[in-house]
Parts: structure tokens; sequence; C-alpha cells
């Protein structure tokens, strides 16, 4: 069962959540994934509720996302296994099925394609509405040095030296799953 909720009713758990790690939810023909991500931004753009999330480009959750531009984030209400945010963020998509390798339990979507997780239940469903590159150029020398180094591998899973694509994400549908 879903309980409806008002996105911005529940702000402030979201946001608070991306300091310890959400997950952002992906699927491309029958391939789901899910990876740990601690960026993003809940906001409105042109008068629509978004979630931006921000993916390095070498990550399989890109290539994912150039297949089918919907996503789910998915994030802990009540307790939780911490484990799952460290697996999905430390293991690719390419070289496990996490969904499986975890066991984590997928829920049928409302709108969009992709499902939830119902172990992170607090679910937003996501269409991209405008994706950017980063433009390395614009970034400051001071940031760059910190996230961006350049003599990291770009499959690294913390800090590495593959910039990010924006995706700003219209939330087409939330709930909590009970």
């Amino acid at each position: 069962m879903k309980k409806k909720i008002e996105v911005f009713d529940y702000a402030s758990e979201i946001i608070k959540a991306l300091s310890t790690g959400i997950l952002l939810t992906t699927k491309a023909g029958d391939k789901v994934n899910t990876m740990t991500v601690g960026w993003g931004n809940l906001g409105v753009v042109w008068g629509k509720s978004t979630f931006t999330a921000f993916i390095r480009k070498n990550r399989f959750t890109s290539s994912q996302l150039a297949k089918n531009p919907e996503f789910t984030i998915n994030i802990p209400h009540g307790d939780f296994n911490k484990k799952i945010l460290g697996f999905c963020g430390t293991k690719s998509g390419r070289d496990v099925d996490k969904i499986e390798a975890l066991n984590l339990t997928l829920e049928a979507p409302e709108i969009i394609a992709v499902p939830a997780v119902r172990e992170l239940p607090l679910t937003l469903e996501c269409r991209a509405i405008y994706v950017q590159k980063q433009d390395e150029h614009a970034i400051a020398q001071e940031t760059k040095k910190k996230y961006y180094p350049q003599d990291v591998d770009s499959f690294f899973y913390d800090a590495n030296k593959d910039f990010h694509t924006v995706y700003y994400g219209e939330i087409v549908s939330a709930y909590i799953i009970e």
C-alpha cells in the first residue's frame, strides 16, 4: 500500500537524508539498478516540483539514464538497514545486480517505468525535464581539486576525475510505501 504525500511536507527529512545517502533507482529494458547518492536538490523549476540529481558520466547509472530518463528517489523513513547504502555506494551495476545481492523488494511504480525500493519507502517518482553536463571551467578550483582530482581513476566510487551530469527530475508522484 502507498500513502500519497505532499513532497514539500517531507522536505527537511529528504534533505537531511541526503547527508547520509539515499538511493536513486533506474530501469532500462529489464535492468533495474540502484545507487547511493549524497548530492541533490529539492526545489521548483518551471512551476514543477523537482529533485535534481548529480550523476558522474562514467557511472553505470548514467548509461541507464541515457536509455530511460526516469528515476525514483528512495529515501529512508524509519528504521532501515544502513548496509544497503554502503553496498549501493561502492558497487557498480555493471558488475553486480544490487537488487538481487541485497534481496531488495521492488514496488510497482505509479506513473513512470522505474520501480521503488520498499526498504527505503519514502519515494519520489521523477522524469527528467532538463539534463545538463557540468561545465568544468565554471567550477571553482578548490572544488575541482577536492571532488574531481585528475589523478584518480574514473571508476573510484568516491571523488574522481569525472564531472557530473545534472538531471532535473520532475516529481510526478510522491508516496510512502506502507
